[in-house]
Parts: structure tokens; sequence; C-alpha cells
């Protein structure tokens, strides 16, 4: 790629994500907390914000509860304007999920209630709604759970409806959507994490570079890329052209976990629009989940970051 093609991310399950941060907290304990965010989000939306941060544009759809929708647009205002918001309403209220962080101790709990707003109904408007979204050369970003049982279907014919206008498909998900997508060819790029690449796969790959990639490799008659995340230990972009590993070298703590995947991803996309090369993508990627990890998406800038965390990036 060598200009921006318009991004556009899809959640099916979003959710308002509440997260919780003091010291030293446990269970019995009456602790104050130092802060807390509340924002509408689920890992669709999460890539969107992450591209926000690194100043690009991008187009938010998917499903979201209609009780709480004019709410949400006036969250994502707040986000600087480089979000276009195209949510399908979907019947009742947006789950709430609860992040717990001990700053102190470098540790966290996550309480998740279930997604209800997809349904045979939700699921056939938004079909329509991404038919008149999605054109010629757009990247579609499906990010987040997906339906399964008689829902997974109707699922995957609105993912195909998005590749039939000419779009690239990358996938974030997990289960049996992930494994529908891939065998059914849908998929231009997959991130998963070493668990859901051994979900995918049905085997223990062993969560080294070397086995990484000759897994990765086995799935390129059915996608051109496949981005392995591999938490602390960094990721690993493969493709038909090769494969790189990568890993922050700067020092630091993570404050939390929480959606580093999707700055991974995000920061990936991002850089192989401006580069072209995935190993330099797969670098900006790292340096997003890391500024994630450690805060800094709050505090500090995109450019800031750049600079100032290193990223190692060699071939495999």
């Amino acid at each position: 790629m060598t200009k921006r093609e318009r991004i556009i991310t899809v959640g099916l399950a979003p959710a308002w994500d509440v997260v919780c941060q003091g010291r030293d907290l446990d269970w019995g304990r009456h602790a104050p907390i130092e802060a807390q965010v509340i924002r509408p989000a689920g890992k669709a939306l999460n890539v969107s914000y992450a591209l926000a941060w690194m100043g690009w544009e991008s187009v938010a759809a998917g499903l979201w509860g209609r009780d709480d929708q004019e709410q949400m647009h006036r969250a994502i205002e707040r986000s600087g304007g480089l979000i276009d918001v195209r949510m399908t309403s979907a019947e009742g209220r947006t789950r709430q999920n609860i992040t717990v962080v001990d700053t102190h101790r470098h540790r966290e709990m996550h309480l998740r209630h279930p997604s209800n707003l997809a349904s045979a109904r939700s699921l056939r408007q938004l079909d329509t709604d991404l038919a008149q979204l999605v054109r010629t050369g757009d990247l579609c970003v499906f990010a987040g759970a997906m339906p399964a049982g008689e829902l997974l279907a109707p699922t995957i014919d609105l993912v195909r409806t998005c590749q039939r206008t000419g779009a690239r498909i990358v996938v974030d998900t997990h289960g049996p959507a992930l494994r529908s997508l891939v065998d059914a060819g849908l998929a231009w790029l997959i991130s998963p994490n070493v668990e859901e690449l051994r979900e995918l796969l049905a085997s223990a790959v062993g969560n080294t570079p070397a086995e990484l990639a000759v897994a990765g490799r086995g799935l390129l008659d059915r996608m051109d890329m496949v981005l392995i995340s591999r938490g602390e230990q960094g990721a690993l972009i493969v493709t038909k052209d090769g494969a790189g590993t990568g890993c922050c070298e700067t020092p630091g703590k993570a404050l939390s976990t929480v959606g580093c995947g999707d700055y991974l991803l995000a920061g990936f996309l991002a850089g192989l629009q401006e580069t072209g090369a995935p190993n330099a993508a797969l670098m900006r990627g790292l340096k997003a989940a890391t500024a994630r990890a450690w805060g800094w998406t709050e505090a500090k800038s995109w450019p800031q970051t750049d600079k100032e965390v290193a990223v190692a990036v060699e071939p495999v």
C-alpha cells in the first residue's frame, strides 16, 4: 500500500469500558481509587481510538445500543474529531465492562458482561448499512467477539458483503467466527494472540518466533499476512515475503494490558500504509502497544512515543 486507504472498524460486541485505578487493592478492603475512565469502547472502537491518537482518521461502524447511542456520540466527539461514527442501532443498551487496576502491585481484574446486541434483525440492518458505507479500496477491520451458533452465518455474510465491494478484510477475533472467516478465505490479515492461534490451528504451537513463523506460513494460502501478538514478548508478522519478530527495548512498567492488542493492530495498519514495509509497520505497532501498556496514550503524543520508545525488529 502506497497511499492512505480509508479504515473502517466494525464491532459487533461493543462495550462501555469502565477502568478504575488504585493502590494496594484487595478483597474485603475499602480503598480509594486514583482515577476512573468511562468511555465507549470494544476492540473495534479501540482501534479507531488508537488511530486517532496517531493522527489518523477512521470510520467507526458496527452495532451500538439504541438506548445509549446519543451518550456514545457525545463521548466520541470529545476524542478530537478524527473518528466518523456510523454505528447501526440495535435494540437495548450497550453492556459495561469493568477493569480494576492495582497500580502498586501491577495487576488487574477484568469483569465482563455478555453482549446481547447482535440478533438476526440487527445483523441484517448492519449488512445493509455496510453495503452502503464500504467502497472499493477500504480496509474493514472486524475486531472483537463475534456471534456463534445460529448467528454465525449472517455474521459471515456481512463480512462477505464488505469483501464483495473490493474492501480488504482485517480480522481480530477468536473462536468459531475466526475459523469460519479463515476457512472461507475472507481475511486479508488476521491478528491473533498466541492462544487464539493455537485454538485456530487446533495445535499446541510453541511460543517462539521460529515456531510461530512456521504456523503463520501455513495460513498464507488463505490470506496475505498474519500478525501474532506475544504480549510482553512482543509480536511477529508473517507474510509471503518473509517473517519478522520484534519487541520493545526501552525499560518500563506496564500499568494495564487493556487494549494493547488493539493499539498493536492500529499501529501496524498505519505503519503499513505509511511505509509499505511489514517489518517497519510492526515496529510502529509495537511502539503504539507499548505506549498503551505504560499509560502514555493518555499523557504523551504519538510523536513523543515514536521518539522515546525503542523497538528492535529482526527477520525470523
